[in-house]
């Protein structure tokens, strides 16, 4: 798989309803090669170490296993090590799985970081802290007591808008290509929580069992122009005057400047597309997906949530091997190398940071979840992997250690805080900055540190 040249073809923008919906929703292991090349490549396209003008986090729902991707303990005893191979990647030093071919080529773009942890096991909590950076409330000791609620801490974007208020058409993020619900389960920390729904992140749906669907576009129907539009809006307006912060209104002007701006409505346009770079995602939902995001960073979108399947399709407690094999990983890996080729052919990739990770890993212990069935991996927090990649990212390293077992971390640790205040950081906010809750209590987006180590060549 080649670098990808910046192609675009004609196509007519879909005049049918759309899908988007708003939601309510230190350094071990250093190549000295790879360093070397990715100080370069800084220090030719002339960026800021930390900084980016957007995000694009790639959500293993689930969690993905340490020891079956990005953190390969080939020595350890049979029964942790697992039935997959390392192999060498473009980097010296570096080895991942031989399920991640076209990762390993381009591993001189990519930080990798092999310790973060935090305590949460369950599902839900995990979620929240990733997604957040931030613990969530004391709850009960079941799941449904663990859902979103509006005391949640709002997510990356939510803060963002909260902070950062546009109003020219664009979000401050898109969530794709499903909202985290199973069940009556909806997944907290996707949302802006206790700032309340004129905050939340659009929320893009794309059908699992269609992934080539057009009907995802965002498009004014026929015979409705943006003019007529705000007319509309503005009899409205007179009819029934809205109380001010009203959460409807503010959604439906939001709403109404994103229809009549028409940026985020060709990016969601895939018909643009050249045919051969949609194959090379891959016509799947994870290729789809991070076409999509690659699309809205592109037309000016800050943060893009790109989750990987539905939710916890990452969570291999059964059929781990077979699951990673034959599908999970050979999509993923096709999918992020051409996100990443296609990000730098376009110029894009310095500006924006591109980070990858579940919301914990698994178990070192192979083990089989019922009598019979085929093993799989169960939840581990305390210790699994990150990859982080452009936003002035070094390329090409290690970024701490785990255990022999990959159990534990070995080095200094990095949780979510520290995940946030980076991503607070790329994106020029400070991470200390105050906002409040629903009690007008003062909070700090995040108490964690910038993960240095991802720009420089210090020791953790």
């Amino acid at each position: 798989m080649g670098p990808i040249e910046p192609t675009r073809t004609g196509g007519r923008l879909s005049t049918r309803r759309s899908f988007l919906q708003v939601g309510s929703s230190g350094l071990v292991g250093m190549s000295l090669p790879g360093l070397l090349a990715g100080r370069a490549a800084s220090a030719a396209a002339g960026s800021r170490p930390g900084r980016a003008k957007s995000v694009i986090v790639i959500l293993l729902s689930g969690g993905l296993g340490q020891h079956d991707s990005f953190d390969m303990k080939p020595e350890a005893p049979d029964g942790i090590r697992g039935e997959f191979k390392p192999i060498d990647t473009a980097v010296p030093g570096i080895r991942v799985c031989e399920h991640l071919p076209a990762m390993a080529a381009r591993a001189g773009k990519l930080a990798i970081v092999r310790s973060m942890a935090h305590p949460e096991g369950n599902h839900l909590l995990a979620v929240h802290r990733v997604l957040t950076g931030q613990a969530s409330s004391p709850r009960g000791a079941s799941d449904l007591d663990r859902v979103a609620t509006r005391d949640d801490f709002p997510c990356y974007a939510a803060a963002l808008d909260k902070v950062r208020r546009r109003d020219d058409g664009i979000p401050s993020g898109v969530a794709l290509p499903l909202r985290l619900v199973e069940g009556p389960l909806t997944w907290p920390g996707q949302d802006a929580g206790f700032l309340g729904p004129r905050h939340d992140p659009w929320q893009l749906r794309l059908d699992p069992n269609k992934p080539e669907s057009r009907d995802d576009s965002l498009a004014l129907p026929d015979g409705l122009d943006a003019g007529r539009l705000h007319r509309r809006r503005h009899l409205l307006g007179q009819a029934a005057v809205p109380s001010p912060g009203d959460a409807f209104v503010d959604q439906q002007d939001a709403a109404l400047a994103l229809l009549c701006d028409g940026r985020v409505g060709k990016a969601l346009d895939v018909d643009r597309e050249d045919p051969r770079l949609v194959d090379r995602y891959g016509r799947h939902l994870f290729g789809r997906s991070l076409l999509m995001a690659r699309r809205l960073v592109e037309a000016g979108v800050p943060i893009v949530q790109a989750t990987m399947g539905i939710v916890q399709t990452w969570d291999t407690h059964v059929a781990n091997f077979p699951k990673l094999k034959d599908s999970l990983l050979p999509a993923l890996d096709r999918a992020v190398s051409t996100l990443l080729d296609d990000l730098e052919a376009r110029g894009l990739l310095d500006e924006t940071l591109v980070v990858m990770l579940g919301e914990f890993g698994r178990t070192p212990k192979i083990s089989e979840l019922t009598p019979g069935a085929v093993p799989g991996r169960d939840h581990w927090p305390k210790v699994f992997p990150a990859v982080f990649a452009g936003g002035g990212v070094v390329g090409g390293q290690l970024i701490g250690k785990s255990d022999r077992l990959g159990a534990y971390p070995l080095s200094r640790s990095f949780g979510p805080p520290d995940l946030a205040a980076t991503i607070y950081n790329a994106l020029g906010v400070d991470p200390a900055t105050e906002i409040r809750d629903r009690l007008n209590r003062p909070l700090r987006l995040c108490s964690g540190e910038v993960m240095t180590p991802l720009y420089t060549t210090a020791a953790v």
